[in-house]
């Protein structure tokens, strides 16, 4: 099985945290969808004529597209790909919600919505110069759910500098509320070439302390944990039978082709990516060129990404699977490591598996860069 993720690289509005790739300019919106089908069409032996059950649509703003747009794309993809379809997830903004757009992409098979809420406060909201306004985020669900839609993600970011977690409880207890079944939270990071990366810089804004992102972290996962749902990869939650299918085949390393600028791939071995330069896609498309730089990846690499990859998720590292696909013992080569991580009350063993304890799961990235090899 494998999986295609459409990159769509326009907003309305840049917010000021994001680093993804995206402009605000949509003069050339139309001209990069058609090249976008173009590209479909370049990669179709990509991923060797594996059945593709999940296709994403994410961005930049994909709700911004008229739904004719979306439309063209999936009729591309069906023409050049096989599918056996199990999930197709589309990025909305609160404030694209109209019951047109709503029942367009109902038509058109989306069947899953992750929803950009961020926040339910409006300061918030604000400082973070997003499009909708606090009701919109209250709306959201209610009105996707009166369009037939069953399936979403809420989107919130926690570590905004506060005097205390007010704001993250009351948004945490909003979103539960709202039963969406699945919650993506992510850690206010401050990026270079963003605007509170500028200010940052100049002194114009002072981040929240690590200790005092460290404590929203424990706070979601104790609301997340109280209301049924499962912390299955560090920044995402779900209830039951509510995992994102699309995200966890990229957790288990299951190949995926990334279409638009700035996505990337992954054909089971090596990874590769477009460019993030929009004029450049456009131009190599336009010359019948795939604008697609490969990493080429050798077995220490795979590795690595494995257990970086598999810590992060509730499944954790198959510890048999590591010493039968890679020769590696992992128990013994990292022995001393592992023992040092174990006093300290990071790391869960069952059977032949190591995952992340709630509190493991706070410094995940340096426990699996304690394990590379």
């Amino acid at each position: 099985m494998a999986g295609i993720y459409i990159h769509i690289p326009f907003c309305k509005q840049a917010c000021r945290y994001c680093d993804f790739h995206f402009s605000t300019n949509t003069t050339f919106l139309n001209q990069m969808i058609l090249m976008i089908g173009k590209e479909i069409k370049h990669r179709a032996n990509y991923l060797q004529g594996a059945p593709v059950n999940t296709i994403y649509f994410g961005g930049g703003t994909p709700s911004l597209l008229h739904p004719k747009w979306i439309d063209f794309l999936l009729r591309e993809i069906k023409e050049s790909f096989a599918l056996d379809l199990e999930e197709i997830t589309l990025e909305a903004n609160p404030d694209d919600l109209s019951e047109e757009n709503l029942s367009a992409w109902k038509e058109l098979g989306i069947d899953r919505l992750s929803l950009g809420i961020q926040s339910f406060d409006e300061e918030v909201l604000r400082f973070y110069n997003r499009a909708h306004t606090a009701e919109e985020s209250h709306q959201a669900i209610e009105k996707a759910r009166n369009a037939g839609f069953g399936k979403f993600s809420m989107d919130l970011i926690y570590g905004f500098p506060s005097s205390n977690h007010d704001i993250w409880k009351k948004d945490l207890k909003l979103a539960l509320a709202q039963n969406p079944g699945h919650l993506s939270c992510y850690g206010l990071t401050i990026e270079p070439k963003t605007a509170l990366g500028n200010w940052t810089e100049k002194g114009k804004f002072t981040p929240a302390s690590d200790e005092f992102v460290a404590e929203q972290f424990e706070i979601m996962q104790e609301f997340t944990l109280q209301a049924g749902y499962e912390q299955y990869e560090i920044s995402n939650f779900a209830l039951p039978g509510h995992r994102a299918i699309h995200n966890t085949s990229y957790w288990l390393g299951q190949a995926y082709l990334g279409l638009g600028p700035g996505a990337h791939s992954y054909d089971g071995k090596n990874r590769g990516a477009n460019p993030r330069n929009n004029p450049e896609y456009i131009r190599c498309l336009q010359q019948d060129q795939v604008p697609f730089e490969i990493e080429i990846l050798d077995e220490q690499d795979r590795l690595n990404e494995y257990l970086l990859t598999a810590l992060r998720t509730s499944w954790g590292i198959d510890l048999l699977w590591v010493k039968e696909h890679y020769g590696v013992d992992l128990q013994m080569e990292r022995s001393a490591v592992l023992a040092q991580m174990e006093e300290a009350g990071w790391l869960l063993w069952k059977d032949n598996t190591l995952s992340l304890s709630r509190s493991g799961k706070l410094i995940a990235d340096s426990i699996a860069a304690a394990l590379f090899l």
